[in-house]
């Protein structure tokens, strides 16, 4: 694949998961543990849909390469896709995109500490500048009532960035495997939960349209089609172009269904995609050609 191509696959992939937050608004009554589990059904058949025609293998052949490392990174994703869609459901949809995006500088931190990858000095001060935007849509989540869904963004952060670490660490090609393997977890918490809560698995068909949609098109296809053109351009590059999620994520539900952006959210958000931007252009020649993701 040529390299104009792959960039433009990792934007289509990009803009397929800035979706997200529209169609978690658009849900009606279903909740959080219901939209993680019927989620994660079409999640799951969609990535290992795309995986085995990329692969050109069958499902068995596919499920029997799983591997301990798939696990490990599903299990962090698991985690990752709970606290995202609670996050989304208990702030707004651009504080927990914003927040999102400091995802990268843990990531560094978290590699720096576990396979010894020292980060770039700029790093540390594109980090502090992040530090600095996350504070604010936190403080400002504090006075809106919105700290939990907030603090639920972080975690979500946290928990990709240990998934990154551990796809370096893997060395594999993507994280479709994982990716895979994230969603039957999440599935079977979801499927659990629901029961124990007793709100039970019965969903209205539109709640279940939009999030079986939400699942196969905004995560799976969207992770499906950033993998797939990552590897043909350099990480660096990829880090800047999956941006498209947290500057398109706010817009829709601001444009079809009037969610406001406050000014702290907006300030910070601006502060945190600046200091990743400034983190990869300083750090690109640092960083290995093929993507973690």
């Amino acid at each position: 694949m040529q390299k104009q191509s792959a960039m433009l696959l990792v934007l289509l992939g990009g803009s397929c998961m800035s979706f997200v937050g529209l169609c978690m608004r658009l849900i009606e009554a279903a909740d959080g543990f219901q939209i993680l589990m019927y989620r994660s059904i079409s999640l799951c058949a969609m990535v290992a849909l795309v995986c085995c025609l990329r692969r050109h293998v069958s499902f068995g052949h596919f499920l029997r390469k799983l591997d301990r490392h798939d696990a490990a990174m599903g299990a962090m994703l698991s985690i990752a896709f709970a606290t995202y869609v609670f996050s989304m459901l208990l702030t707004s949809v651009a504080s927990t995109l914003f927040i999102l995006t400091i995802a990268p500088f843990m990531a560094a931190i978290i590699g720096w500490i576990w396979i010894g990858e020292k980060p770039h000095p700029v790093t540390w001060l594109a980090m502090l500048g992040a530090i600095f935007g996350v504070g604010l849509m936190i403080g400002d989540g504090i006075e809106m009532g919105r700290t939990s869904g907030n603090l639920l963004a972080l975690v979500s952060a946290l928990c990709f960035a240990v998934m990154l670490v551990l796809a370096r660490r893997s060395r594999k090609q993507d994280v479709l495997g994982g990716t895979f393997l994230g969603g039957v977890f999440a599935l079977f918490i979801g499927f659990i939960a629901s029961l124990v809560s007793g709100k039970g698995l019965q969903v209205t068909p539109h709640d279940l349209g939009i999030i079986l949609f939400m699942g196969a098109f905004t995560i799976g296809i969207g992770i499906a089609f950033v993998t797939w053109g990552a590897s043909y351009v350099p990480a660096a590059e990829v880090s800047l172009l999956v941006l498209i999620e947290s500057v398109l994520g706010p817009i829709w539900p601001w444009l079809f269904l009037g969610e406001a952006l406050s000014l702290m959210e907006i300030i910070g958000g601006v502060t945190v995609m600046l200091a990743v931007i400034m983190m990869t252009i300083f750090t690109r020649k640092a960083l290995p050609s093929r993507s973690p993701q």
